[in-house]
């Protein structure tokens, strides 16, 4: 079974995942990140299908697939 995948190891992307506004410094969204799953792709600025769950949580963008954790 391979490892759970995340947001810092699709890699860099041009938007947010959590406002969707230009990556970037964002303290607040580094906070809320924390504790909460993305809520955008960091790579199309899409809103993201969220399901969390009591082991972790699921986002899954309809051009770039799922990412989970």
């Amino acid at each position: 079974m391979s490892a759970p995948v995340t947001t810092s190891d699709a890699g860099p992307g041009t938007w947010c995942d959590r406002c969707g506004e230009p990556a970037g410094e964002h303290p607040a969204c580094r906070t809320a990140r924390e504790l909460e799953p993305p809520r955008y792709c960091a790579h199309c600025r899409r809103r993201m299908k969220v399901q969390v769950l009591p082991v972790g949580w699921s986002a899954v963008c309809v051009e770039h697939g799922e990412t989970r954790a």
